[in-house]
């Protein structure tokens, strides 16, 4: 019996790693040319989130979605957009399990960047200027969204609009990050301030304290 539940095992793993490799987006497959762009060597893997507004997505060359990431243009599928993309995602980037990039504006992600699962990154956000109106309908703010090459983004981390984060950037898992930060920043915490930076004098130092006092 026990022989027979591996190999039924075994047939059931095979069966889902075939599925899985058949139901990748990539940029031969149908769903594929649906993007703005997808480079060659990109995948988006399967099961795929929810995805639309494809003709205003780039993604660069040997970059990986991975499994359940949203990614969205617009606040509805078939919204005209204009003629310029709203989401582009760098070269050789990873994008965890289960995050959401929700673009309607301007998200700029840089090349090499990596995220851990289930981040969540919008450059739209909800208004409550009006008390008496319900907060759901009431016009949202768009602000751009831009993330730098070779950044790092902990799991559960939210970006919110009117982020800009420069290179190297490691933003802590679950942070809540707005404003702006430059290269070289660890950000953590809710709200996300700057933990540590890199200079070249003073290394990896903590705002405000010099590596001799940290010591």
């Amino acid at each position: 019996m026990s022989l027979v539940r591996r190999a039924i095992g075994t047939l059931i793993h095979r069966a889902y790693a075939a599925v899985r490799e058949a139901g990748a987006i990539t940029p031969r497959t149908p769903a594929g040319y649906r993007f703005r762009r997808l480079g060659e060597g990109a995948k988006v893997a399967f099961p795929p989130g929810a995805i639309f507004g494809e003709e205003w997505i780039e993604i660069g060359d040997h970059t990986l979605i991975g499994e359940r990431v949203s990614l969205s243009c617009g606040m509805w599928p078939g919204a005209d957009l204009g003629p310029d993309s709203i989401l582009r995602i760098g070269e050789s980037c990873s994008i965890g399990r289960g995050t959401h990039v929700v673009a309607h504006q301007s998200i700029d992600i840089g090349d090499d960047v990596f995220t851990g699962p289930y981040v969540y990154i919008t450059d739209q956000n909800h208004v409550y200027d009006d008390p008496d109106v319900p907060i759901g309908r009431q016009w949202p703010r768009n602000n751009p969204v831009s993330i730098g090459s070779g950044s790092w983004l902990g799991a559960g981390a939210i970006v919110l609009p009117g982020t800009r984060l420069g290179r190297q950037c490691v933003v802590a898992g679950g942070a809540v990050v707005r404003g702006e930060f430059p290269d070289h920043s660890v950000v953590a915490g809710v709200p996300a301030k700057l933990v540590r930076a890199y200079d070249a004098d003073l290394g990896w130092h903590a705002p405000g304290v010099s590596p001799l006092a940290a010591s």
